[in-house]
């Protein structure tokens, strides 16, 4: 998993509860790489679970809720990193249509060695869209955030439906429809 995930996590973390609390999950957390990030680095999922589990287990909030706050912040940087990818897009249906071919294509340039996830366009119109998500990873959750970001972005709103097709939420299907 790539550094910045990492270190914008903690950034959050950082700025929502604080940098005591930002020592506390890596304290109680067995990361190899103790913590320290690089944005360009990689480093093992098991961290970023880690530090997700151990921040739920200290705040009382569900891991997938943190993730969905999380996306919600990762957003903001995608935007102001990388305005020219959502520039690209006058839609949000469109934009979510083109993760695979196109917004994952340009990840790839930038990091060559993110394992991302797989989203299988399944159903589209112009005003939804059915997509797998199928990963490893079960942040799902993360997914779910970024699209609501999406359509914020877009001045639009959606109803946004999140079917586990595999309990471990490894393959999950999300049903969107703008409103």
């Amino acid at each position: 998993m790539k550094g910045i995930v990492f270190t914008e996590f903690l950034d959050l973390v950082e700025e929502k509860f604080g940098l005591e609390m930002v020592d506390k999950i890596i304290s109680q957390s067995e990361l190899a790489s103790e913590g320290v990030y690089t944005s360009i680095g990689t480093y093992s999922f098991s961290e970023m679970l880690q530090l997700v589990t151990n921040l739920s287990g200290n705040t009382g909030i569900s891991t997938d809720d943190l993730l969905l706050v999380y996306a919600e912040h990762f957003f903001s940087v995608i935007k102001t990193s990388y305005p020219g990818l959502l520039e690209t897009y006058k839609d949000p249906i469109e934009m979510l249509a083109s993760i695979e071919n196109h917004i994952h294509v340009e990840v790839q340039k930038i990091y060559p060695d993110a394992e991302l996830p797989t989203f299988v366009v399944e159903e589209k119109t112009d005003n939804s869209i059915i997509m797998l998500y199928k990963s490893s990873r079960a942040m799902h959750h993360f997914g779910l955030g970024l699209m609501n970001k999406t359509f914020e972005h877009f001045n639009s709103k959606a109803s946004i439906v999140l079917e586990k097709i595999k309990e471990d939420g490894t393959e999950v299907r999300f049903i969107v429809h703008k409103i």
